[in-house]
């Protein structure tokens, strides 16, 4: 025996009296769907005062949080045009509060800059740019007093400034000293160092770094960047 087909129910109004009670539902749901519309309307209309002044008291809001940030903004840009550093302060400082002034150096010197060193930053602790300069990559070596840092931080950071971090300039920077390989090497190969004596004319005597290492602008060919 083959299964009994399945039926389509279909509903089809049998009588006049059908198709006008299909019509007085239809009629209903549209009054009601009507008079609930209004009944928002009025609610709307009736609540109109309160919607506007809560849109006043947001924007007054918004316009009090600008001027503020701007007050703030300001603020912020004059204590760091005076910002100064003494070497036995940055001598007393850790390796992170080190980046932290060396980062602020770099926006008193009119860079926007933030700190990026932790663990596998690649020979990175500050990152800054500034126009027409370009980019610059700072690696801090915070040592204690009368240390010295060696050829192998530069060959670390040329490694790394131009190829991982699209730097322009690279900068080492140290409380202590360099020895004779590392300053040579790194002039010859276009990773500039800031060593103690430095730094105290850029941090303590307000001196800009661009200024104090000679920057030149971003279109200077680099060493490490590919030549056509």
């Amino acid at each position: 025996m083959t299964p009994r087909s399945r039926r389509r129910i279909r509903w089809r109004p049998r009588s006049t009296t059908d198709v006008l009670g299909a019509a007085a539902v239809v009629l209903a749901l549209t009054v009601a769907l009507a008079q609930a519309a209004s009944r928002l309307a009025t609610k709307a209309t009736k609540a109109w005062p309160l919607l506007a002044l809560a849109g006043l008291v947001c924007a007054v809001a918004l316009v009090g949080l600008r001027i503020r940030n701007q007050y703030r903004h300001r603020a912020d840009s004059a204590r760091l045009a005076h910002l100064r550093f003494t070497l036995p302060e940055l001598d007393a400082m850790g390796d992170q509060d080190f980046e932290y002034a060396l980062r602020d150096l770099l926006v008193r010197d009119g860079w926007s800059a933030k700190k990026v060193g932790q663990g596998g930053d690649q020979a990175a602790d500050v990152i800054g740019v500034r126009l027409p300069l370009g980019r610059i990559v700072v690696q801090a070596k915070h040592t204690r007093v009368g240390g010295k840092v060696g050829s192998s931080v530069m060959y670390q950071v040329k490694g790394t400034a131009g190829p991982v971090h699209g730097a322009d300039h690279a900068v080492v920077v140290t409380n202590g000293t360099f020895t004779r390989d590392a300053m040579a090497w790194g002039d010859r190969h276009g990773v500039r160092w800031v060593d103690r004596d430095r730094l105290n004319r850029w941090a303590h005597e307000g001196k800009a770094l661009h200024e104090l290492l000679g920057l030149p602008a971003r279109n200077t060919r680099l060493p490490w960047r590919r030549t056509a």
